[in-house]
């Protein structure tokens, strides 16, 4: 039996022991995994991962998606607001809203859990705090489930029933390393392909240890994506300056927000807490006037203050402006 990226490629009972597989247009790397059961019952399994042919940021900025939270004076979630109620700035210049998407919209999820061998003793709760999260999904939003550790699995797919998600969790076993760099830029490839509202959830126990992409392979990826990232940290992430510093900066530029915990018993709060964040999302649009492709950082701004001047917002704190593709 193979398999690419966790999906079932093909079965084969007799030689030749191969088979076909369209990997797409982009060079990008793949975990190739071969299971073979051989007459006694027994299994031999191999993978290998191919080689990508670098990362290569891109982004069509005709029109600027951003993901926006609001707060009151005393931290609560605001909404029923609608487009009236935002002015955005780009570099300090206003910018006419022409999108707006309120709260109630679809969502478009995807989660992915750590399950290297550093988190055997808390998978158990670990599990049930994703289920919880889950849990609060609506009919009408979408969740593609993740798991990772040498590699990038796919274990729910967006399709996938309420009831088949929570089966997969349970299914989840910790073993390997971590790959954290490489989930990241799957979970923003598989989100970016989709509009409206969305954001990548990442538990993580760790400091990446096996990912082909780098760090800045990654905040280059953030830096033109409209995605909000929210990221748990817990084990090497609590306690490292330096990791830390990469966490708060791609859950910040996104404008999402990176949590600290050493206990496993808050995990359950901490996702509570993002799941009414991203319930409470507006989704906000512009084109930018006087736009130069030449690569340079654009802040972004979004004012609330009409309505109240204890309102604070959290969103992405700009973009990249990248050349056109030829």
């Amino acid at each position: 039996m193979f398999a690419a990226d966790g999906h079932p490629v093909c079965a084969r009972q007799a030689p030749p022991w191969e088979c076909e597989w369209d990997a797409g247009d982009d060079v990008v790397s793949h975990n190739i995994r071969a299971v073979a059961v051989l007459a006694d019952g027994s299994r031999l399994v191999d993978s290998v991962r191919t080689e990508a042919a670098g990362f290569a940021p891109a982004v069509a900025v005709d029109v600027v998606q951003v993901a926006a939270t609001v707060t009151d004076g005393d931290g609560r979630l605001v909404k029923g607001l609608g487009r009236g109620d935002f002015k955005i700035f780009e570099d300090e210049r206003s910018q006419e809203v022409t999108h707006f998407i309120g709260a109630e919209a679809e969502r478009e999820l995807v989660v992915a859990v750590d399950m290297s061998g550093s988190m055997t003793a808390a998978m158990p709760t670990c599990r049930e705090a994703v289920k919880r999260l889950l849990a609060t999904v609506r009919p009408v939003d979408h969740a593609t489930l993740l798991a990772f550790n040498d590699s990038v699995f796919t274990v729910a797919r967006r399709d996938a029933t309420p009831e088949a998600r929570l089966r997969a969790v349970d299914r989840l076993r910790a073993w390997g390393s971590t790959a954290f760099h490489d989930v990241v830029l799957r979970g923003l490839e598989l989100l970016e392909s989709h509009r409206g509202r969305r954001a990548l959830i990442l538990f993580s126990d760790g400091e990446d240890m096996l990912s082909h992409a780098t760090a800045s392979d990654v905040q280059a990826r953030v830096e033109v994506s409209a995605t909000p990232v929210y990221v748990i940290a817990q084990g090497k992430g609590m306690r490292d300056e330096r990791l830390k510093q990469v966490l708060d900066r791609i859950a910040g530029v996104s404008g999402g927000r990176a949590f600290y915990t050493d206990r496993i018993d808050e995990l359950e709060g901490v996702f509570a807490e993002i799941g009414e964040d991203i319930a409470s999302q507006y989704l906000l649009a512009y084109a930018p006037g006087e736009l130069a492709r030449d690569g340079s950082w654009r802040t972004i701004r979004v004012d609330v203050s009409g309505r109240s001047k204890d309102y604070g917002v959290r969103a992405r704190q700009g973009y990249r402006a990248q050349p056109r593709e030829r």
